[in-house]
């Protein structure tokens, strides 16, 4: 006669890590420099750099997140540096490329040299004289 075999426990919960409240900043490039405040109760979100003392403030509602606030700052950033054209003292790191490691100006050449042999006549490469009731029954 064996033993019983004792039963398996079920796995423990596993814990979420929590979201960051503390980001590099898009202006001056330090990293966690730049800290969230989210007042729920009020419906605003706010982002202030400790280094450079740059402010964003924008409306939350009660699922936002501090990540929501930094990303709708990026987003802003990049909607006035377009505007601005040559804005040079607008989101410096975002215009140089070492904000997500990508080479604007080299990406717009690289679009410069696609050839589009696409005909854009409506006809889609097809001379036909559309739909045709061919069916006889």
């Amino acid at each position: 006669m064996g033993k019983r075999k004792a039963a398996k426990k079920p796995p423990g919960k596993k814990r979420n890590e929590p979201l960051a409240t503390a980001f590099s900043c898009l202006f001056c490039n330090h990293e966690k420099s730049v800290t969230v405040k989210l007042d729920k109760k009020a419906g605003v979100g706010q982002l202030s750099c400790k280094v450079c003392d740059q402010k964003f403030q924008c409306g939350v509602n009660y699922l936002s997140a501090a990540v929501d606030v930094y990303s709708e700052w990026v987003d802003a950033c990049d909607a006035v540096a377009k505007e601005g054209g040559a804005g040079d003292d607008l989101a410096p790191a975002r215009q140089m490329g070492s904000g997500r490691g990508i080479d604007r100006d080299r990406e717009r050449e690289s679009d410069n040299d696609i050839i589009d042999d696409d005909d854009d006549d409506g006809a889609g490469g097809y001379g036909g004289d559309g739909i045709v009731a061919d069916d006889e029954y």
